[in-house]
């Protein structure tokens, strides 16, 4: 078995490849095309419209007698959420290259991922068919920015448009294809061929006789090097991300597909050659590994949830260990509570075929879940182990919305309900003084999307406001506030007192709540209840913004000092002394208001590159550092979210529309007064 996921900037063939693999390994029976809005993978309404993935799919599909588990992932920045999760769940990645454009930021982006869950990757440099394409220098590009050996397996013949195939260096063979991709033929490497691919046979030893020493000594000894050994070590190199192999194609042109899904089953891991996962122990609380193993005690994590109009919740999980079978009750350890496994289905795409059981290794979806939200891990009661929570990014745009009837309104809510519970940088929360719905995401495609599907998919009829930046609150000294609380309530007074010292804390460090208390009483401690409800307090008010309403951060809050009385003290009256003595401090400590700078990739034409660089300083972007490549030059700059707005109709105006960009959270910064 392997669970491979698909994965690199936008446009450079992800969904192209993943329909070919489909089509090669039997899976279907006709090539899905994305341009004509048929790929099998882009089966939401929007994704064929648009031309792009939004959410990532996933499919079986059997190859020489392993099963492939296969996610196709978006390639916009705007759903790094849906590549996070994938990434979590998967043990290896097919990581796509743009032949003409080499390695673009959202590549940079999704490869910081792959490392962070440690997924192997093997290279796969799609549309070598293109003008201006060049295998050798998106392989310098690759070691360059990704900080990775790699290694070449295959070299093209031809490029551009006499692209027609690939040496393969190990088996020191030519392949062709027929025009539909379906025939490959090997033979003799031609001799006007012969000399360079033997210099690249000798580059792919040299790289892998640096993590194997059984190579070395061969190759010192002047010994043959079998196939086997060479696939065998390189295996091993993979699996330790010690080496990226690259291989060369043309998806499109239907080149180079199988020697890929061969990759896939030769170099890439099965779930149990993986590190094992790691989770904790609720009762014990110590950290554990949970090996792959189809006998333990069953462990699952969902790693996505998607809505189904029929079945209601349709929860993706990855099985870590044991099994899980149709009609069997299921424990959601983080919840707490007890859920039933109604039915097993493995998905293709949009569609699905029933199955009775899901093994460790295995990915599937299990309906009847009602509780079950994205990063839930379910298993058993008797082994309590939380595997870890993922990390989602900060959402930095916001828009209101509101109900066009009374009717609607209740329709409304449940449909963002239900869509912030498949996506997870999605939320939502009310302005407490307009009453207005706000909800935010990851940029203006993201809200675009989720805005379309509610008005189409959910037929609600709905006012949209115009985007706004998502702000935060912070503050610059350091202030200490005494606050005493009194009030009586049903004839019994409630009162509390206390010292709250707040502190800033150092940029992107997070808000952090510190009990320092000496606590004043007759009988010296006041009860954990006490403790808690102060905690509480502060730790709501971190939520509720200082001066505008915006949610806190980066502030250390430290209560120094309680006075506690057994008479009159209560839960209530120190939660909300807490909260008062919390928003009092913050008041009087400077505050200051936090804006998103975003990062921003462009990719331009080199004679609109002066051009470009003046539209980001207009907008209070400052110019990082510039690259040039072989058609384009790449400005890599920074500007605050409030200025990006409209941006790409600026841009395109100033470029004949022939330029890209691409805009990432990158930190919160004091806004300046511009």
């Amino acid at each position: 078995m392997r669970n491979i996921g698909i994965m690199a900037h936008i446009d450079a063939g992800k969904t192209t490849t993943t329909e070919r693999i489909l089509f090669y390994t039997g899976k279907s029976h006709r090539i899905g095309e994305v341009d004509d809005g048929e790929a099998i993978m882009d089966w939401m309404e929007q994704e064929q419209e648009r031309g792009i993935t939004i959410q990532s799919a996933a499919t079986t599909t059997y190859w020489k007698d392993h099963q492939i588990n296969i996610i196709d992932t978006p390639g916009h920045v705007d759903f790094t959420a849906e590549v996070e999760r994938s990434l979590r769940v998967l043990d290896g990645a097919i990581a796509i290259f743009d032949a003409v454009r080499g390695v673009e930021p959202q590549t940079e982006t999704v490869w910081k991922q792959a490392k962070r869950y440690n997924v192997p990757c093997v290279g796969y440099i799609n549309k070598m068919d293109r003008l201006g394409s060049d295998f050798f220098y998106v392989i310098e590009d690759i070691k360059n920015k990704l900080k990775i050996d790699t290694i070449a397996l295959q070299i093209p013949i031809g490029k551009e448009n006499g692209f027609e195939g690939v040496i393969d260096l190990i088996q020191m063979k030519e392949i062709h294809w027929n025009d539909n991709g379906d025939e490959l033929t090997y033979s003799d490497i031609s001799p006007e061929r012969n000399e360079n691919a033997r210099l690249w046979h000798d580059k792919m030893i040299d790289s892998i006789s640096r993590v194997s020493d059984l190579i070395t000594e061969k190759y010192l000894a002047g010994e043959e090097i079998e196939i086997s050994l060479i696939k065998k070590e390189l295996r091993k190199a993979v699996i330790n991300r010690g080496l990226l192999p690259v291989f060369a194609g043309a998806s499109r042109r239907n080149i180079g597909v199988q020697p890929l899904i061969d990759a896939v089953v030769d170099l890439l891991p099965a779930p149990d050659e993986t590190a094992p996962a790691t989770g904790v122990n609720t009762k014990k609380e110590e950290d554990i590994n949970i090996p792959c193993d189809i006998s333990g005690q069953p462990l699952a994590l969902v790693f996505k949830i998607q809505n189904d109009r029929e079945a209601g919740s349709l929860c993706y999980v990855r099985v870590y260990s044991g099994s899980f079978k149709s009609g069997s009750a299921v424990y959601n350890i983080g919840k707490k509570k007890r859920e039933r496994v109604n039915r097993i289905l493995r998905m293709h795409s949009n569609k699905s075929e029933s199955v009775d059981i899901l093994k460790a290794g295995d990915i599937g979806v299990i309906i009847g879940m009602k509780l079950a939200q994205t990063g839930d891990t379910i298993g058993s009661e008797g082994w309590p182990v939380l595997l870890e929570k993922m990390q989602f990014p900060e959402p930095v745009i916001s828009i209101s919305i509101e109900p066009k009837t009374i009717s609607d309104q209740d329709k409304l809510k449940d449909a963002l309900a239900l869509l912030s519970r498949e996506d997870p940088t999605f939320t939502i929360r009310e302005n407490e003084e307009t009453g207005q719905l706000i909800i935010s995401g990851m940029g203006e495609l993201h809200l675009d999307v989720l805005v379309t599907r509610m008005l189409k998919e959910y037929k609600i009829g709905a006012k949209v406001g115009n985007p706004q930046v998502t702000y935060r609150e912070s503050i610059s000294k350091v202030n200490e506030q005494a606050m005493t609380f009194s009030k009586i309530i049903a004839g019994k007074e409630n009162a509390a007192s206390l010292t709250l010292r707040v502190e800033p804390a150092g940029r992107g460090q997070g808000n952090k709540y510190i009990n320092a208390a000496k606590i004043t009483s007759a009988k010296g401690d006041a009860p954990k209840e006490i403790l808690d409800a102060i905690e509480r307090g502060v730790i709501s008010s971190f939520s509720s913004g200082i001066v505008m309403g915006y949610p806190c951060m980066d502030i250390t809050a430290t209560v120094i000092n309680i006075q506690y009385s057994e008479l009159t003290g209560s839960e209530f009256a120190f939660e909300a002394c807490a909260s008062m003595a919390f928003d009092e401090a913050c008041r009087n400590s400077n505050p200051v208001l936090l804006e998103p700078i975003m990062a921003v990739d462009l990719l331009c034409p080199h004679e609109f590159v002066g051009d470009v660089m003046s539209l980001v300083t207009q907008r209070g972007g400052q110019i990082l550092n510039m690259n040039s490549k072989t058609d384009t030059d790449e400005v890599k700059a920074q500007a605050p979210m409030e200025k990006m707005f409209g941006f790409m109709t600026s841009l395109r105006s100033v470029t004949q529309g022939r330029a890209s960009f691409s805009l990432e959270f990158s930190h919160f910064e004091k806004k300046s007064e511009r």
